[in-house]
C-alpha cells in the first residue's frame, strides 16, 4: 500500500463501492454537521465528528481549539467505528477535503494505516457526478484496532519548538490559512488577528483547481518545490488555526510526492493565545 496515492477519485470510489472493507466516513463540520449528514450522505459512509472523534477539546491556551486525542483512545474510536487493519478507508467532506477529511488522513496515517484515501472534490463533486445516496444513520460493525505503535508516527512539534524555529534561519514555518487572515486583516476564529513570527503564507486553497479538485501532483509539486529545495524537511513545520486545515496541505505534500513535513496542532489558535501580550507589545 506504500504508492497507493492518497487522492481517490470518484470513479475509482465507483469502482470498488462493494468491496466488503471499504469503510466510508462523512467529516463534515459545522453547528449543523451531524443533522445535514442526517439528510443527505454518501451511501455507506459513516458520520465522524470533529470535536468528539478526532480531538480532545479543552482549553485552546493549551493545544489549541482541535488538540489530538489520546494515541490510544483514538484507537478505540477506530474500533468503535468499524475501521479494522484491513480497512481499507476513504474519507469525505463538504469542503473538498480541506477539513476534517485531511485530519482524519493525517491521523490514520499517523496511527500506521496506510490504506486510507480523501475523496477527491469531497461531497458536492460526488454528488454532482450522481454518487448514491442515502438518509438516516449507518454504521459498521465494531471491531478491535491493534496497532504496532504506542505513539502517533508522523512529525509533530510543539509551541517551544515553534519558539526556536521563528528564531532559526534554517528552520521554515508554514500558515496555511487564507492570506487575509495571515495578514492580521481579518481574524473569524481566534481571539487575535495576525501570524506566527516568520511564518510564511501558503494558503491550502491553492492546492485546488478552480473547480475544487487537487491540483496535479505535478502541479503540486511546482507549488511547493522551493521550500523543499531551501529547507531540510525535518525543519519545515506546517500550521493554521487548529491543526486542521495544515492537514489538507500536509496531503498535498504526499500526493505530490514529498515526504510529509511536521506538523504543528496547537496552531495560531495556541499560539495567539498565550503570545497575546508579546504579540500587542505589552
Amino acid at each position: 500500500m506504500q504508492n497507493q496515492s492518497p487522492i481517490i477519485e470518484f470513479d475509482e470510489l465507483i469502482k470498488i463501492s462493494e468491496n466488503p472493507n471499504l469503510r466510508i466516513f462523512d467529516v463534515r463540520t459545522g453547528p449543523v454537521a451531524k443533522e445535514e449528514y442526517l439528510k443527505k450522505h454518501l451511501k455507506n459512509s459513516v458520520f465522524v465528528d470533529l470535536n468528539s472523534d478526532l480531538a480532545e477539546i479543552d482549553n485552546p491556551k493549551n493545544g489549541g481549539r482541535h488538540p489530538l486525542p489520546k494515541f490510544e483512545n483514538f484507537i478505540k474510536t477506530l474500533g468503535r467505528l468499524g475501521i479494522d487493519k484491513d480497512s481499507h478507508v476513504v474519507i469525505y467532506d463538504d469542503k473538498n477535503g480541506a477539513n476534517a477529511a485531511a485530519r482524519f488522513w493525517w491521523m490514520l496515517r499517523a496511527v500506521g494505516h496506510t490504506n486510507v484515501q480523501v475523496l477527491n472534490g469531497g461531497l458536492q463533486f460526488a454528488e454532482n457526478q450522481n454518487y448514491p445516496l442515502s438518509s438516516g444513520e449507518y454504521s459498521y460493525s465494531e471491531t478491535e484496532y491493534i496497532s504496532e505503535y504506542k505513539d502517533w508516527q508522523l512529525p509533530q512539534i510543539w509551541m517551544n519548538d515553534v519558539k526556536k524555529a521563528t528564531q532559526d534561519s534554517d528552520a521554515v514555518i508554514v500558515d496555511v490559512r487564507e492570506s487575509q487572515r495571515y495578514e492580521g486583516i481579518a481574524e473569524p476564529i481566534d481571539l487575535v488577528a495576525g501570524h506566527i513570527p516568520n511564518a510564511q503564507n501558503y494558503p491550502f486553497i491553492d492546492n485546488l483547481d478552480e473547480i475544487g479538485l487537487f491540483k496535479s501532483p505535478e502541479k503540486l509539486r511546482n507549488l511547493y518545490s522551493e521550500l523543499f529545495e531551501n529547507y531540510d524537511k525535518n525543519k519545515i513545520t506546517f500550521h493554521c488555526g487548529s491543526g486542521v486545515t495544515a492537514c489538507h496541505s500536509l496531503l498535498a505534500l504526499d500526493y505530490a510526492g514529498f515526504d510529509i513535513p511536521n506538523l504543528y496542532v496547537g496552531s495560531w489558535s495556541e499560539w495567539s493565545r498565550n503570545e497575546l501580550e508579546s504579540f500587542l507589545g505589552f
